[in-house]
């Protein structure tokens, strides 16, 4: 009896499983090029705690849909630098917990993508300075996603390490205070959740659930 109930059990989780992957191809399927996925953490950390994303989500990370020879990626800026990330991949990597957006006006998106994509190779900006030299995740959307006038479609923002009580936390005194650097609260900047809640965007879905 007890084979018969875990082999059912694996049955049924087989079965959610098939479901759940149809429903990531069919929403893969949706996505166009230039769109952006917002990565939600589950238990929050060290960023979401001094950031907010759109209706209070907890967004540490975004990414930018590139298509390329009929297959869909991810250009991102991770701890490896400025890489391109096949979307299955990026989906298992984030357990799947991604909202994918869309500019309202998507005119010149494809220029944009094509400017992110000139940083293919470059390091990961670990101290989030404001400068080309090394990019964090938001940094690569931010600088690259511009109007035809050249004017940023995401503006820089003064950038934030303080908790929800105004204070800068001690996470972050600390990771500064090992590179022997002051803490750049409100020196410009982006993060993910600000750019979540951009009015320049639409959310059109989240992978995996109904919204």
């Amino acid at each position: 009896m007890q084979r018969l109930f875990i082999i059912l059990c694996l049955f049924v989780s087989s079965i959610f499983a098939a479901q759940r992957a149809a429903a990531g191809d069919g929403r893969i399927a949706q996505l166009c090029e230039g769109d952006l996925l917002f990565c939600l953490s589950a238990e929050g950390n060290n960023i979401t705690q001094v950031t907010q994303g759109l209706d209070g989500a907890r967004i540490d990370h975004v990414g930018i849909v590139h298509k390329q020879n009929d297959s869909v990626y991810v250009l991102e800026a991770i701890h490896h630098g400025v890489v391109l990330t096949p979307i299955d991949s990026f989906l298992l990597r984030r357990d799947s917990l991604v909202w994918a957006a869309r500019l309202r006006d998507t005119t010149h998106v494809s220029l944009s993508v094509q400017r992110a994509m000139n940083y293919l190779g470059r390091p990961y900006d670990f101290l989030f300075m404001p400068d080309d030299n090394e990019l964090y995740c938001s940094e690569l959307v931010q600088k690259t996603y511009l109007r035809a006038d050249g004017t940023f479609i995401f503006p820089p923002i003064p950038m934030s390490f303080h908790d929800s009580s105004g204070q800068v936390t001690q996470y972050w005194k600390d990771y500064y205070a090992r590179h022997d650097m002051q803490v750049p609260e409100g020196e410009p900047g982006s993060n993910p959740g600000n750019l979540s809640r951009s009015p320049q965007l639409i959310i059109l879905f989240r992978f995996y659930e109904s919204r």
